[in-house]
């Protein structure tokens, strides 16, 4: 498995949330939307200009800013 952040994930692409750093309110706040380790994570797409980002994660979807993306860490199967 290769470990990468969300910022670096292609539109279509899925992988399993690892980690999620950054602030303590910021980590709080993404939880709290249910960007928790262990969920799998689906990158839909990228906004035209790049930011956001529409993610589905367990059964709905979010949009996430891309500095948000980068502090989710995840596990990308079949990549090496």
């Amino acid at each position: 498995m290769k470990v990468i952040t969300v910022e670096k994930m292609l539109p279509g692409s899925s992988a399993v949330i690892s980690e999620i750093f950054g602030e303590p309110l910021v980590k709080r706040r993404l939880m709290e939307m249910g960007v928790l380790p262990g969920s799998v994570l689906k990158l839909i797409k990228w906004a035209p200009l790049g930011d956001p980002a529409e993610c589905q994660i367990r059964g709905y979807k979010l949009s996430i800013r891309r500095s948000e993306a980068a502090m989710i860490s995840v596990s990308v199967e079949g990549s090496e």
